[in-house]
């Protein structure tokens, strides 16, 4: 036990000594290894961020907007703008089984909302139940629109909760009344606030039964009586979306006479196909810079290598005038070794608790939209502990036995 003691004690002086060069080189790695970390932490915080704000508008949502049929030759329907309407909603329920659910969606941004307290523009949003389980509505008081409401083409109102919150500061809202462009609704509903940013336009709506909307807002133009804003469906399963889509096109492509193979002729955004690539981003992003870290560690592992190799020229005197007093192969190379793995292990282990404060101060600070707060990922937290140790222990391990092999005689000689 003693001689491991010792052995530790001159590793230390032996650093100690060489004070310079010991913290160069753990700089190097230290720099290597925080700046991996932080760079793939920022990269997963993109990630997250962005896996966030789609799952805060709702979990694989399909959106299609009015479009444009393209040019034919001969046809006389076609290179003209089509809208959606009601009955493409209709049909698609219908006629998609790989549509799971589907709503319409009838919006306008020109109409004022008046309460007793305050008076502020928002978007109001005409739709029907289901559209609370495509979209992410949490509801905060009261209740959400119901069939009944759809039916009766009831005057009521679910507010989002900034806007609740501009037309009754400080006051109840649930069970109040606002005035629409003059029109009296009930308040029904309050909903949770959505995202971190108050600006975020889901909390600035109201929220109105479809049939009530296309009663008396339509949207403005000729021949818009039953067009729709945009239709919001979901597939079946996360995995069907592709084939969901093209069935939603042959609907609409027949109900519009013009060809569904045309892309051009489709206004839409699928947000699975919008998850999965950003995944692929990040994942490339990550592999990028997890080679690079590997590029960097390797190197450090040659630099220490190198220092090594130095380290055993300059103390050849000292290791054979050790070996004469009885110091052993085996104690020569655990001392080299362990200088290795010491300057290895150390810089990486302060490299890692520097990126992780460093995170940790950004996670105070206000995050933009679209991002959180980057933090320690253990995929690559795990692969630059086993690569700092292998790192180690090749650095320390060659000129380890280089020492070690020395004979006595021709280390005392050597000048």
């Amino acid at each position: 036990m003693q001689v491991v003691v010792d052995i530790f004690g001159q590793v230390f002086r032996t650093l100690w000594a060489h004070k310079l060069r010991s913290f160069l080189t753990m700089f190097g790695i230290a720099w290597g290894v925080g700046s991996l970390l932080l760079l793939v932490g920022l990269g997963e915080g993109f990630r997250t961020g962005n896996k966030r704000h789609l799952d805060e508008i709702g979990e694989n949502i399909m959106f299609l907007f009015p479009g444009r049929a393209p040019s034919v030759e001969g046809s006389q329907t076609s290179g003209r703008f089509y809208k959606l309407t009601y009955q493409d909603y209709q049909d698609i329920l219908r006629e998609c089984p790989h549509v799971a659910t589907a709503t319409p969606v009838l919006q306008r941004g020109d109409l004022r909302a008046v309460s007793e307290w305050n008076s502020a523009n928002g978007q109001v949003i005409g739709i029907e139940p289901q559209f609370q389980g495509i979209r992410f509505l949490p509801i905060n008081q009261g209740r959400w629109l119901n069939d009944q409401d759809i039916k009766e083409r009831r005057n009521v109102a679910v507010l989002g909760s900034e806007l609740a919150k501009n037309l009754y500061p400080g006051h109840p809202v649930v069970g109040t009344s606002i005035l629409l462009n003059g029109l009296r609704f009930d308040v029904i509903g309050v909903l949770k606030i959505v995202g971190r940013d108050e600006n975020n336009s889901t909390n600035q709506r109201a929220y109105i039964p479809y049939s009530t909307m296309a009663t008396y807002y339509p949207l403005k133009g000729e021949g818009n009586a039953d067009a729709l804003s945009f239709i919001n469906y979901t597939p079946s399963t996360r995995d069907e979306h592709e084939v969901a889509r093209d069935e939603v096109r042959r609907v609409i492509a027949r109900n519009h006479a013009f060809d569904y193979h045309n892309e051009d002729a489709f206004e839409e955004w699928d947000t699975i196909r919008t998850s999965e690539m950003v995944g692929k981003i990040f994942d490339a992003m990550n592999m990028f810079l997890g080679s690079v870290g590997l590029v960097t560690l390797a190197l450090g592992a040659i630099g220490i290598i190198n220092i090594m190799l130095v380290s055993v020229t300059e103390r050849t005197k000292e290791i054979g005038l050790r070996k004469a007093l009885g110091a052993t192969n085996r104690s020569i190379l655990f001392q080299f070794f362990m200088e290795g793995i010491l300057l290895t292990v150390v810089s990486g282990g302060i490299g890692m608790v520097a990126a992780a404060a460093f995170m940790a101060a950004l996670g105070k600070l206000p995050q933009p939209p679209g991002f959180d707060t980057p933090k320690l990922v253990a995929s690559s937290a795990t692969l630059a502990i086993i690569s700092l140790s292998f790192a180690g222990v090749v650095a320390g391990l060659y000129p380890a036995r280089k020492a070690a092999m020395l004979t006595p005689v021709e280390a005392l000689r050597s000048e």
